[in-house]
C-alpha cells in the first residue's frame, strides 16, 4: 500500500512540476521539458499526453530544432479551468474570474455600505461570487477554485478572520460561511499578501525572490515573499507594516494605536494635510477648493491626484511628505529584510509619478548603504488590481502544487 501511495505521490510531483515549468516558460517541446525538468523524457511523454486528454495542456505550432525531428510546442490551455478572485475592501467588493493562463474573462465591482453591517456584506460577498460562477464566461469551464483576500489578520490555515480594523470586523469565520455555500476549493488570505503574490505570479515582481510589496488604500497593508515564498509568520498575521508605530501621539489609527505608519502615508493623511494646508489660508491659489465646490470636506485623494498633475504647490507638497514618510519606512524595512525590490501598489501607485522620485531620495539618505545598493523601487504592474489578480494567483498556484489526478 505504501509503495502505491508513493508512486501516486511522485506522479503527482511530476505533473505539478511539469505544468508550472509550462507557467513560467510558457513554451516549450516534450525534448525541452525533460531538460528542464531533470525528468526522463518518457515519465514526460505520458504525463503530457495525459494532460493533453484533460484539455489542461495544448500543443502549438511545429518547432524544428537543430538536430532531431521536429516536434510540437506545448503550453497551458487557457481553457483547462477557472478562477475566481475577490477582494474586500472597505467600500467595495472587486471579483474576477480568469482563465487556466490568467486572461480576465469577467469582472464586477459592487460598492459596498461599510455601516451596512457584516451580514449583509457577506451576503453581497456570496452573491457576488454566485454571479462569476454562473457567467457565460464560466460556462464549461471546470472551476479550479476561490479565492478571498481580506484587509486584516487572517489565520490562513482556517480562513478565520482575526481581525479587519477599518472594516471594523473581528472573529469572522470567512472560510467556514463560504465553504457551506460553495463545493470547490476556498481560501481566504490577507490582502496584501495576495497582492503580493499577484505581482510576483503576474507582475512586477517576476522572477524576484526577495521583495516586499506595500498597498496603500485605507490603510497601508504590507506583504513579504522570502526565497519565493510569503513570509506569514507562525499564524498568518506577519506583515502588517502599517501598524508600526511612528508617533506614539500621533492620529488616532483604524486599528485604534496612534501613529501608526499608515495614518502617515494613506489617502487619508493625504486629505488631512491638504485640507489643514487650505484652512490655514497661507497657501496662495489652489485649484482645489474649486474642484471640491467649496467644500473642503468633500476633497478626496483623487482631487489632490489630478490636482497635483496640473501643478497645483498645495497637492504635490502633500504627496511629496507622503514620500518622505513612505521612504523612512521603506528604509527602515530595507535595513531589516534587505530585498532585492520594493513594489508600491493599491491607490498611492496612481501618483507615484510624484511619490516615487521622493521616496528613493529619502531612502537613500535612511539606508545603510549596503542595503539600499541593488534595490529597485517601483510601481505596480496591477495597480488596485494586484490583490484580486493575487487571488487567482494563490487558485492556480495550488492547483498547479497538486493537480488533480483523473
Amino acid at each position: 500500500m505504501n509503495g502505491i501511495a508513493d508512486q501516486v505521490w511522485v506522479r503527482k510531483m511530476n505533473r505539478s512540476l511539469i505544468l508550472k515549468t509550462l507557467r513560467t516558460s510558457h513554451t516549450l517541446s516534450r525534448a525541452r521539458l525533460a531538460s528542464e525538468t531533470g525528468l526522463n523524457p518518457s515519465t514526460v511523454s505520458k504525463i503530457i499526453n495525459d494532460l493533453l486528454n484533460e484539455n489542461l495542456v495544448m500543443e502549438t505550432h511545429l518547432y524544428q530544432p537543430d538536430i532531431g525531428r521536429p516536434s510540437r510546442l506545448l503550453e497551458l490551455n487557457p481553457s483547462g479551468g477557472c478562477a475566481l478572485g475577490v477582494e474586500i475592501n472597505v467600500d467595495y467588493l472587486l471579483a474576477i474570474l480568469t482563465d487556466f493562463t490568467a486572461n480576465i474573462l469577467w469582472r464586477k465591482r459592487v460598492e459596498i455600505n461599510p455601516k451596512g453591517g457584516q451580514q449583509i456584506i457577506l451576503s453581497e460577498i456570496e452573491a457576488l461570487i454566485s454571479n462569476g460562477l454562473h457567467t457565460e464566461q464560466a460556462s464549461g469551464l471546470q472551476v479550479l477554485g476561490i479565492s478571498v483576500g481580506v484587509p486584516g489578520l487572517v489565520d490562513y490555515r482556517s480562513g478565520y478572520l482575526k481581525i479587519a480594523p477599518n472594516l471594523h470586523w473581528q472573529d469572522v469565520p470567512i472560510l467556514d460561511f463560504l465553504k457551506e455555500r460553495f463545493d470547490i476549493p476556498i481560501f481566504v488570505e490577507n490582502e496584501a499578501n495576495a497582492a503580493a503574490l499577484g505581482e510576483y505570479y503576474f507582475g512586477a515582481a517576476r522572477g524576484v525572490e526577495n521583495f516586499i510589496y506595500l498597498s496603500a488604500g485605507v490603510g497601508l497593508g504590507g506583504g513579504i515573499v522570502i526565497d519565493g515564498k510569503l513570509f506569514r509568520g507562525s499564524f498568518g498575521y506577519a506583515s502588517e507594516v502599517g501598524h508600526v508605530t511612528f508617533d506614539v501621539d500621533g492620529e488616532l489609527c483604524g486599528c485604534g494605536k496612534r501613529g501608526c505608519w499608515e495614518t502617515f502615508v494613506g489617502p487619508r493623511a493625504v486629505e488631512r494635510r491638504v485640507r489643514r494646508t487650505l484652512r490655514a489660508g497661507t497657501e496662495g491659489n489652489s485649484i482645489m477648493r474649486d474642484m471640491a465646490d467649496g467644500n473642503l470636506e468633500q476633497i478626496t485623494f483623487h482631487i489632490v491626484h489630478k490636482a497635483a498633475h496640473n501643478g497645483d504647490k498645495v497637492a504635490v507638497a502633500a504627496l511629496h511628505e507622503v514620500g518622505r514618510y513612505l521612504g523612512i519606512g521603506i528604509a527602515n524595512l530595507l535595513n531589516i529584510f534587505n530585498p532585492e525590490m520594493i513594489v508600491l501598489g493599491g491607490v498611492l501607485n496612481q501618483a507615484s509619478s510624484i511619490i516615487l522620485p521622493v521616496v528613493q531620495e529619502t531612502v537613500k539618505a535612511n539606508t545603510l548603504s549596503p542595503n539600499r545598493e541593488n534595490v529597485d523601487i517601483v510601481a505596480s504592474v496591477h495597480g488596485t488590481d494586484a490583490s484580486v489578480m493575487g487571488a487567482v494567483a494563490i487558485v492556480l498556484d495550488e492547483f498547479l502544487r497538486e493537480p488533480v489526478l483523473v
